[in-house]
């Protein structure tokens, strides 16, 4: 692999770090610390253990956010309901009731569109129901058949299958133009929710239609913005562990149209996509020290940024406007954030510790910087600002933090912990306030925000020789776990924006 630099002590939580034996979700200060587990080398440091109301349907949810909020928190065994409109959540002993709903297979207009209605409200349907927010009526309970897109809805048939939405569409194909037009019904007050909607794209794009369409209707009964029709770019790894072979791949969030951007030749690390999804920034070991590059999406061509002679750069992340990278810089042993303009290429020291500082995140504002810094004695979390200066402690809890990301809403802070013997990802708020721990595993780290701030994605790795990386999803309620299909062993997850 070349020249090994100067890495954090044994047990440092990494870019690929490391996880204890596993257990469930707990609440945050439920559990009390125990000694980190020891690590290895490998690029960066990795580890060697390695509601519902039938009088109508309106903004179901329409404060989703204070809903999630909720249930996210310890909540009081008394069922909580979400106010004011005829969809509604219901929110008991913490759970999420989730809303019935169907998406009856989308009209053919033609005979060449068949297969795409189809496949596009299964797709449709898979988006709205991974949410863990709504629950889809199977097509063998229905009653109805939908055979016009203009047709009158009979919502008492929908109703008898205890539908509360109804999402409609129909699919349209002139020669490699495809034309998606859907709507969305609240049954139980019989009213259409908004105007339809048309997208039209190549027929190659169909499934972004798809997530268009998903992402419409979630926005729609939640008042929130969706996050399905967006990218996600990882490190695809292959071969056995001490000889492993990596390489960056895009593909969409739920595993789809995968497109690889780099070859296997060298160690590839710690993606990130720009603001705009068009650029990425990684780390590469193609030069046998760890350096910053640059890549272009669309072409997949890259650059290496410049760096001053003698150190090592990475751990990258761009400003919200894009035109900043903020890093960590390793010189003659000491590791200290740095912040760089990519149109000039000058870069400025914002921390000059002895501490190892290192895994920066933005807020959405771009004022502030979040990351991690062993100051203290042990790995925890601190914010400053942009420019540097005097940083604020923000982890207080029992036990080791590191990676953290700054919500795109900029209401919290997620990060990795690693606590009695797990690991776990975590949130709290910006002030460090209100932690709570969403997962605990073997080995979850390195988490990601979906566009919309309410899905996290990460690594996990099970425990035994044979444990392969693999990437998960999580809400913030941590109430919806489930695996990202990928073809192999994957990590390194960085989500995109919404797509334009």
């Amino acid at each position: 692999m070349g020249a090994v630099f100067a890495m954090p002590p044994a047990g440092r939580i990494g870019e690929r770090s490391a996880l204890a034996q596993v257990g469930h979700a707990v609440v945050a200060g439920a559990v009390a610390p125990l000694p980190y587990a020891a690590a290895r080398l490998d690029g960066f440091l990795r580890a060697a253990n390695r509601a519902r109301n039938k009088e109508g349907v309106t903004p179901m949810l329409r404060s989703l956010t204070w809903a999630l909020a909720l249930a996210g928190a310890a909540l009081a065994a008394a069922p909580v309901v979400a106010q004011d409109g005829p969809l509604r959540l219901e929110i008991t002993e913490g759970v999420i009731e989730p809303l019935p709903y169907a998406v009856p297979a989308f009209v053919a207009e033609n005979a060449a569109a068949q297969q795409y209605a189809a496949d596009i409200s299964r797709v449709v349907a898979s988006d709205l129901s991974g949410t863990g927010l709504f629950r889809e009526i199977p097509a063998s309970a229905h009653i109805a058949r939908v055979t016009s897109f203009d047709a009158p809805i009979g919502y008492a048939d929908w109703k008898a299958v205890n539908a509360e939405a109804l999402i409609t569409g129909a699919v349209s194909v002139s020669g490699d133009r495809l034309t998606v037009k859907f709507r969305l019904y609240d049954v139980y007050s019989g009213q259409q929710l908004g105007e339809g909607l048309q997208f039209a794209a190549t027929t190659a794009s169909w499934r972004r239609m798809a997530h268009k369409v998903a992402d419409a209707a979630y926005s729609r009964i939640t008042g929130e913005s969706g996050y399905f029709d967006s990218r996600v770019v990882f490190v695809a790894e292959a071969g056995p562990k001490d000889q492993r072979q990596k390489r960056l791949g895009v593909m969409d969030y739920d595993g789809a149209n995968v497109q690889y951007l780099t070859d296997s030749s060298t160690i590839v690390l710690a993606p990130r996509f720009s603001p705009t999804g068009d650029r990425v920034l990684y780390t590469t070991f193609e030069t046998g020290f760890p350096r910053i590059k640059l890549l272009n999406v669309a072409s997949v061509t890259s650059q290496l940024l410049p760096e001053t002679p003698g150190t090592m750069t990475f751990a990258p992340r761009f400003s919200p406007d894009g035109r900043q990278v903020v890093y960590s810089l390793e010189q003659g042993g000491n590791t200290d954030i740095w912040k760089m303009d990519l149109g000039t290429g000058q870069s400025v020291r914002l921390t000059n510790t002895p501490a190892i500082e290192t895994g920066p995140s933005y807020s959405p504002d771009g004022s502030r910087i979040v990351f991690e810094s062993d100051r203290s004695g042990t790995q925890q979390l601190y914010i400053m600002s942009a420019s540097g200066g005097e940083p604020t402690r923000i982890s207080f809890g029992q036990g080791r933090y590191g990676t953290p990301v700054w919500s795109p809403r900029g209401d919290l802070i997620a990060f990795t912990k690693q606590h009695q013997g797990r690991f776990h990802i975590g949130v709290m708020r910006t002030d460090g306030s209100e932690e709570r721990l969403l997962t605990a595993s073997f080995l979850d780290e390195g988490p990601t925000w979906a566009p919309n701030g309410r899905v996290i994605m990460f690594t996990r790795e099970s425990a035994g020789a044979g444990g392969e990386p693999r990437l998960y999803s999580v809400d913030i309620t941590g109430r919806n776990l489930k695996a990202v299909a990928t073809a192999g062993a994957a990590s390194d997850p960085a989500w995109s924006p919404l797509l334009p």
